[in-house]
């Protein structure tokens, strides 16, 4: 492996115990206090050489070990996470500052992640509310939603924060991308979500058969998408988004893989994000099956800049 090749790697592995970092919602030791006959659960940690308490609620013995569960997984994140930019730092790689514009599209799309987020899960058909989708992604748990659908919120999350990274967001949008991202929003359910459909799919509701991907056909076809210069980065994003979700290329995930590897793109050029809003789904599932059926990417393409685009000035 080069050494380009192995810094890349090293780049998104780091970035994916970031995003994993912040999924976990208290950080610190936890520790419990008693006021009169009561016992309250903290989470204790140095900040600028104090020491802080956080409170967090009142204890149960399940909250207090999934809070020692989490200081335990943070710790070995962290751990990790101190050998890659060892492992960096030995291979010559400098943090660099990126350009203002892109930093400025980062700071965003941060901003607009939990609509993001809650648009695409109903894109997927989650039975979720936008204050049910914050409170997952804020503190990691919901009541009233299926176990499966909390995962998928979860997952979303964990493959923004990939995206966002600033190292991430100087990788190429390259296949190899496109494979973390997939194996990252399919998470839990199947064993290894990122690697490319082996079986025959069919789409509901759609007399469109998705042949097989053939992996050297989806990474040149990526790249041939990537390298036509003569387009405005969200023609470029848009065609990435549709060809991912028209090739069907994993076994499930793929809408949700193809909107945030196009999202890398855009993002990377400090162009905007792309995302489906709620109320726009109905007409975009509608003009999608269009698209599948007939492979023109005219009508859809314009409703998508009109409607899914966000930009700033």
């Amino acid at each position: 492996m080069s050494e380009i090749h192995q810094i890349q790697e090293l780049l998104h592995q780091k970035a994916d115990l970031q995003a994993r970092i912040r999924l976990i919602p208290y950080n610190g030791t936890p520790e419990v206090k008693t006021q009169g006959d009561k016992q309250y659960l903290y989470v204790r940690k140095r900040v600028g050489g104090r020491n802080t308490s956080t409170y967090v609620d009142v204890y149960s013995e399940t909250l207090h070990q999934l809070l020692l569960r989490n200081a335990r997984e943070r710790h070995e994140l962290e751990k990790q996470l101190r050998k890659i930019n060892r492992e960096l730092l030995a291979l010559g790689y400098t943090d660099e500052d990126l350009p203002p514009r892109v930093q400025k599209n980062l700071d965003f799309a941060r901003a607009n992640m939990k609509s993001n987020i809650y648009d695409q899960a109903v894109l997927e058909g989650v039975a979720t509310s936008f204050p049910q989708t914050e409170e997952i992604i804020d503190n990691g748990i919901v009541n009233g939603m299926s176990a499966d659908d909390v995962q998928k919120i979860l997952n979303l999350k964990h493959a923004w924060e990939f995206i966002l990274d600033k190292d991430v967001i100087r990788s190429s949008s390259d296949y190899y991308l496109l494979c973390h991202i997939a194996k990252l929003v399919n998470d839990g359910f199947f064993l290894d979500g990122g690697r490319i459909r082996g079986v025959p799919v069919t789409i509901g509701g759609c007399s469109y058969v998705p042949p097989l991907p053939i992996e050297l056909d989806v990474k040149e076809q990526i790249a041939r998408i990537m390298e036509n210069t003569q387009v405005h980065a969200i023609d470029t994003a848009i065609r990435l988004c549709l060809y991912c979700m028209k090739t069907q290329i994993f076994l499930d995930g793929n809408k949700r893989a193809s909107v945030i590897f196009a999202n890398h793109y855009l993002i990377s050029q400090g162009q905007g994000f792309l995302v489906i809003p709620e109320k726009a789904v109905p007409t975009f599932k509608r003009l999608l099956v269009t698209y599948y059926e007939n492979d023109d990417l005219s009508q859809i393409s314009e409703f998508m800049k009109q409607e899914c685009w966000q930009n700033f000035e």
